[in-house]
């Protein structure tokens, strides 16, 4: 689980066996680095993305390449050094490619545009793909008509989950639910309905068609008014294991096919990575950042797939 708050950036990383063999480095915060920083250690943690990147052999070296400076930066992260790791070369791809670093940005962001430049600079598309699809969950938007109940669906995908967060006290749980719950467009937002041959009331949501192997999830901490932008420190709550069968059964589509929707955020034993200082943790810590007033408040939530027993166990690749 990667909590990120305050004016640093932290993250809250599992100790499974890989850490065993290689450590957990820190990362040295240049600039306004921190957000990026927390993001290398959640990619990190996720070992596939390295095992995927080893398999890489880049066309060019070119220095403004983000997926070749992301593999050469996590393999100097599973290296048994307990020096921080240099990280400039991939900081300044990012400012190479028009994410300039002396920007504060949310951490959705530049986990997205991370992503989205790997699909577009990776020479190996069914490579890129691969990652790509550790994050992506397939959904259906659908549109009914109130007057007729013509149905139109839409199918597309997501690469995090964003939930929008309420001021008083919250839950991940109540915030997922808020967001497969239909809306109805009525008045000025009627929709056109073919059927119908005119603008009708109409109601329209998201069902879910398949989940990934890792679950984003972003908790929008953040409201524009005014011209200003200010955070929510709200409570809200996670579980470290939660079903979706169980949950948010009424979010599937009628085409969902997966057994397994269990998620569990990674609880063999936990790091907390404040940029270069790292230190050994605890489940207990971790639900500190639940949020509140003077509390650290956690943005971006990381859930694999899998029971706890199953998570808990080392994961080893080919």
């Amino acid at each position: 689980m990667y909590a990120m708050y305050g004016r640093i950036c932290s993250v809250f990383s599992p100790l499974n066996m890989r850490d065993h063999y290689f450590g957990m480095r820190g990362l040295t915060n240049y600039h306004l680095s921190c957000c990026v920083n927390t993001l290398l250690q959640t990619f990190s943690a996720t070992w596939e993305i390295g095992d995927l990147l080893d398999k890489w052999e880049a066309a060019s070296e070119r220095a403004d390449s983000i997926p070749l400076q992301l593999k050469r930066v996590l393999a100097a992260m599973r290296s048994d050094c307990n020096q921080p790791v240099p990280h400039r070369d991939f900081l300044r791809s990012l400012d190479r490619n028009c994410f300039r670093l002396n920007t504060q940005h949310d951490a959705d962001e530049v986990f997205l545009s991370i992503l989205n430049f790997m699909q577009q600079q990776m020479d190996d598309k069914p490579l890129a793909l691969e990652i790509q699809n550790l994050y992506k969950i397939s959904v259906e938007t659908y549109l009914q008509c109130l007057e007729c109940a013509s149905f139109q669906t839409l199918t597309s995908y997501l690469l995090s989950l964003p939930l929008h967060v309420k001021e008083d006290h919250d839950s991940l749980e109540d915030c997922m639910t808020s967001f497969f719950e239909h809306q109805e467009l009525k008045g000025i937002n009627c929709c056109f309905c073919a059927e119908c041959g005119k603008k009708t009331p109409s109601k329209q949501g998201v069902k879910l068609l398949s989940l990934p192997r890792i679950l984003c999830v972003h908790l929008k901490r953040y409201r524009n008014g005014g011209g200003f932008t200010r955070k929510l420190d709200c409570r809200v709550t996670f579980p470290e294991t939660f079903d979706f069968s169980e949950t948010l059964k009424e979010a599937f589509s009628t085409d969902f096919a997966q057994n397994d929707c269990k998620y569990t955020l990674h609880a063999v034993g936990w790091y907390y990575a404040d940029d270069s200082h790292v230190k050994q943790s605890s489940w207990e810590e971790v639900q500190t950042t639940y949020g509140g007033h003077h509390r650290g408040t956690a943005y971006m939530l990381m859930y694999r797939r899998g029971s706890k027993e199953e998570v808990q166990q080392p994961e080893l690749s080919g």
